[in-house]
């Protein structure tokens, strides 16, 4: 169990083992910190041989504008988009080599979103760094940047769209080499997520929210299900449903730019 607090990791690896009889183990891993998760993923790689399954599922929501990663980008970008990718990316190794040893010759990479968005080519590069762009931008728009989504199309906080084209470019450079790349959307439900929403926002929409717990279903069921190897670069919603591929996601232009930006952040701390 990758995370940044070590206190909140130990107290959900208890939960597991009182409820399952099976005890995680904790690694270190800050994903607004390029270093950090360098380091994260070389601890794990010399520890494990393979890994057949990542889940992505870390990030933050409208944090405090002033607020940036260790390495000085918008801290929502930075921990909701290039973190993961630089996690994912550095444990390469050993996610081939979990799609060489697995009995159906795959490995799962699954990215959690959120509700389904369109024009996702609209990223400005120029606001993930602090500037007068960015700070213009505000924090709720940064939010939904950080997912991948225009925010002039955004009807709720919640109706931001995750990493999909991260995911989707994932599982076209690597699908051939085994490498099964999904992302979905979990669903509406209530977590530490929001601490940073306005509270009559959370009031407007707390209504719709499920327990914690129906988050997890999803993502369990792309992460686990055979017929998942059957499909590459999918799109999934609540609960444990197929979902229609957001349309913005499929312009053939957006995966390669954001993938050569990601790897021009990587340079120097590999």
């Amino acid at each position: 169990m990758a995370a940044r607090s070590k206190a909140k990791a130990e107290t959900a690896i208890a939960e597991l083992k009182s409820v399952t009889g099976k005890e995680a183990l904790f690694l270190q891993l800050d994903l607004a910190n390029l270093d950090s998760i360098t380091k994260a993923a070389n601890e794990f790689m010399s520890n494990e041989p393979a890994l057949h399954l990542l889940f992505n599922n870390g990030g933050v929501m409208v944090p405090p504008l002033d607020q940036l990663t260790s390495d000085g980008y918008d801290l929502q970008f930075g921990t909701n988009v290039l973190g993961p990718a630089h996690f994912t990316l550095c444990l390469l190794p050993v996610l081939l080599a979990g799609a060489k040893s697995s009995s159906d010759g795959k490995a799962r990479v699954i990215n959690t979103a959120s509700n389904a968005a369109t024009f996702i080519d609209k990223i400005d590069f120029d606001t993930i760094r602090d500037g007068p762009k960015r700070q213009k931008m505000g924090k709720l728009n940064l939010y939904y940047q950080s997912k991948l989504k225009d925010p002039k199309t955004a009807g709720t906080l919640f109706d931001a769209q995750g990493n999909v084209v991260f995911s989707n470019e994932l599982a076209k450079r690597y699908g051939n080499e085994g490498i099964i790349s999904h992302s979905l959307n979990p669903g509406s439900v209530k977590s530490d997520l929001s601490r940073h929403t306005p509270s009559l926002l959370v009031g407007l929409v707390g209504w719709m929210q499920h327990p914690v717990e129906f988050g997890a279903l999803t993502q369990l069921w792309v992460g686990t299900a055979p017929e998942m190897i059957d499909t590459n670069g999918g799109y999934f919603i609540p609960w444990a449903r197929v979902g229609s591929m957001p349309t913005g996601a499929l312009n053939s232009e957006v995966g390669p730019k954001l993938w050569n930006w990601l790897e021009e952040q990587r340079k120097g701390h590999l």
